[in-house]
């Protein structure tokens, strides 16, 4: 046995923190390794050493074996815990740790090898009689091959990366005719993630669970699971909402489920901790879907149920120790949840959101895992996750309403996120009956994105409250001999401020003006839109106040800068500008103007000066947190300019083309 004494983990944001904590606890030294776009990372803030590994683009840092062996070698690091993600399930940097007589946090090279190709997998659970989804999984790659595969199979059809995971290179395909393209986007998104292009087809099982075994094994022989996840509420096959137990398992199912993956773990001689997914289709069957050779993002509901402390296990086993628990030892305790909060734009097909972090202002009363900060940046090189949170209850309702309240003491003002659209889903009725499956978001919420309505006016009203408060607090910070009393004080019975939001438009026919009236300190009349609201502003500190609107209590969570305000309410965020005195800005923006939805790499530019375009065709393809996303043109017209080039990074809302609408369609939409 090896004891470890310096551990460096191969990773960054959350999942780096949560690594560390756990091998602070345990009198371990740990070493940060930061990219360009990470010297200030919370991360790299708590490690007791860190190392620069290189630019922001994960090629040239995170995914560099040769220099995060070097990293170790020079911080004296005798152990690599690689996370989840980057190398986390890359054979060769297993093997890399193992040649430099690093100990390697996670399963041997065999393991990771075989269960990180899926194709490979497949073929070894089939052999090892897992259940399997029916497919394809050989090694002829042609075209040719994978789509007379495909018309085999019939469709529904999953066109899959057989490396990786993370929903990356992954493609659900419901007509024939879309398969070359299922296969050409996918292959490309997988080789620019994964480095390896290789496919597998799989039938399409519609409306599974996603549900998942967490399995631990030791060098000594032993192997155990820790129960199951239900992970099944996911857009763009990444998981949003897991929890644990799954709500509809039973005991029979669950030791049949987890024989199968202590057996699946078996078959590849397994150590550490692993994860083995399952589809579980609605008469009860359940599939091998695939094996994460790592720590699952959604590990802790199994630590939150079991007691275990999943990282501190790992180390364990990684150091040559028994697992010291026997599987009639484990015993699952309540419920729990986490959610994923992502910095995306759930309204605009969830696309990613990245810039500069006003303010992270994190729940107190749920576990919160995170790697992010205030006067932070969430960049365009990485994945759009920034935070989990966790709740644990007696019951699922427990668990549940303890998210939602969570969620609505928690705010990230810079980016858009997910968090009112978390709040929504936990809010649906087949999600608090236990009945979500893969299908959820789909089935709630449409193809095309979340939309969630209009604000209230008190919303508004709000808004524009704070706005005249934090204004007249900062003229009274100007101000000599000014007793603040005195504020919200006239002999005027009329004291009025007027905020004018371009945003109002969206829930009223207004122009947007807000006219708040002082009936006395602390207490508003405020108008607009045709809709009166009382408010009472009970306390204020540097980014929460207490406000009674209507004779109802209302905690909100706000940002202030200049004439913008961001304002997080229990269901809904909104972020509005005051255009009081500002004169009318032109719209710039035009469906014959094609900018970048978010930053990103520009891959593809599918068309030239010149060229005629519809409606619907694709123009350009933009890579952006380790995503591929087509952009689509919305008029019919002529190519005019174009701006970009392929092969570079852009900017959200930089140019990429402008087109010329067709002359029948402006006369059409005139």
């Amino acid at each position: 046995m090896t004891q470890i004494s310096t551990l460096l983990v191969a990773n960054r944001g959350e999942i780096a923190c949560r690594v560390m904590r756990t091998a602070k606890a345990q009198g371990i030294r740990t070493v940060a390794v930061y990219s360009d776009a990470d010297a200030d990372a919370p991360h790299v803030r708590q490690a007791d050493d860190a190392v620069h590994i290189g630019p922001a683009p994960v090629n040239e840092s995170y995914l560099l074996i040769d220099t995060i062996i070097q990293a170790a070698k020079d911080s004296g690091a005798d152990a690599i815990h690689p996370g989840y993600g980057f190398l986390s399930e890359n054979a060769a940097f297993s093997q890399a740790c193992a040649d430099a007589n690093i100990i390697f946090v996670g399963p041997p090279e065999k393991a990771i090898d075989v269960m990180g190709d899926k194709a490979r997998s497949k073929r070894a659970m089939i052999e090892a009689g897992v259940p399997c989804v029916p497919g394809y999984q050989d090694d002829d790659q042609s075209d040719a091959t994978l789509v007379a595969e495909a018309a085999k199979i019939g469709v529904p059809l999953m066109v899959k990366a057989a490396a990786g995971g993370g929903g990356r290179g992954m493609r659900l395909v419901h007509d024939q005719d879309e398969v070359p393209n299922a296969i050409k986007l996918a292959r490309s998104e997988a080789e620019n993630a994964f480095g390896n292009g290789e496919l597998i087809l799989e039938k399409a099982i519609i409306k599974p669970r996603h549900v998942e075994i967490q399995v631990f094994a030791d060098s000594h022989g032993n192997t155990i699971h820790l129960g199951e996840r239900d992970c099944s509420v996911q857009r763009r096959h990444q998981k949003v909402i897991e929890e644990a137990p799954c709500p509809v398992m039973t005991e029979e199912l669950r030791a049949e489920m987890g024989a199968a993956a202590v057996e699946a773990a078996r078959a590849v001689d397994y150590r550490g901790a692993g994860t083995v997914e399952f589809l579980l289709d609605q008469s009860g069957s359940f599939y091998f879907l695939e094996m994460n050779t790592r720590l699952q993002v959604e590990h802790p509901v199994t630590e939150e149920i079991t007691g275990l402390d999943l990282v501190a296990l790992q180390l364990k086993v990684a150091q040559g120790e028994p697992l010291g628990v026997a599987q009639d030892d484990v015993t699952l305790t309540g419920h729990a949840m986490e959610v994923r909060l992502y910095a995306e734009d759930p309204a605009d097909d969830f696309l990613p959101s990245t810039g500069y972090i006003d303010l992270w202002h994190p729940s107190e009363m749920a576990r919160i895992d995170s790697g992010i900060a205030t006067g932070g940046e969430v960049s365009p090189f990485y994945d759009s996750m920034v935070a989990k949170i966790i709740t644990h209850g007696a019951t699922r309702e427990d668990a549940r309403r303890q998210m939602v309240k969570a969620l609505s003491q928690t705010a990230l003002f810079g980016p858009k996120t997910n968090r009112d659209f978390l709040i929504d889903a936990l809010g649906k009725q087949d999600f608090i009956d236990g009945q979500a499956t893969t299908a959820f978001i789909a089935e709630n919420y449409g193809e095309e994105g979340v939309d969630l309505g209009a604000h209230d006016f008190d919303a508004f009203a709000i808004a524009a409250v704070l706005q005249h408060k934090l204004r007249q607090q900062a003229a009274h910070g100007l101000a000599l001999n000014v007793n603040p009393e005195m504020l919200d004080w006239s002999t005027n019975a009329n004291l009025q401020t007027v905020t004018q939001y371009a945003s109002l438009g969206e829930a009223t026919d207004s122009d947007g003006a807000i006219h708040v009236h002082v009936k006395q300190p602390g207490h508003y009349h405020v108008e607009g839109a045709g809709q009166e609201v009382q408010i009472a502003l009970l306390a204020i500190t540097g980014d929460t106040a207490k406000l009674r609107v209507n004779g109802r209590t209302v905690d909100a969570i706000y940002h202030s800068g200049g004439r913008n305000l961001h304002l997080a309410l229990p269901q809904r965020s909104l972020s509005v500008t005051d255009m009081t005195g500002l004169s009318a800005m032109e719209d710039m923006a035009g469906g014959g103007t094609v900018v970048a939805p978010m930053h990103g790499l520009l891959l593809e530019i599918l068309v030239e000066q010149g060229a005629a375009v519809a409606k619907g065709d694709k123009l350009a393809v933009l890579e952006a947190m380790k995503m591929q996303h087509e952009i689509l043109a919305e008029i019919d017209g002529t190519v005019e300019t174009v701006a970009a080039a392929a092969g570079n990074q852009i900017a959200a809302d930089d140019l990429i083309m402008e087109i010329t609408a067709d002359e029948a369609g402006e006369e059409e939409d005139a």
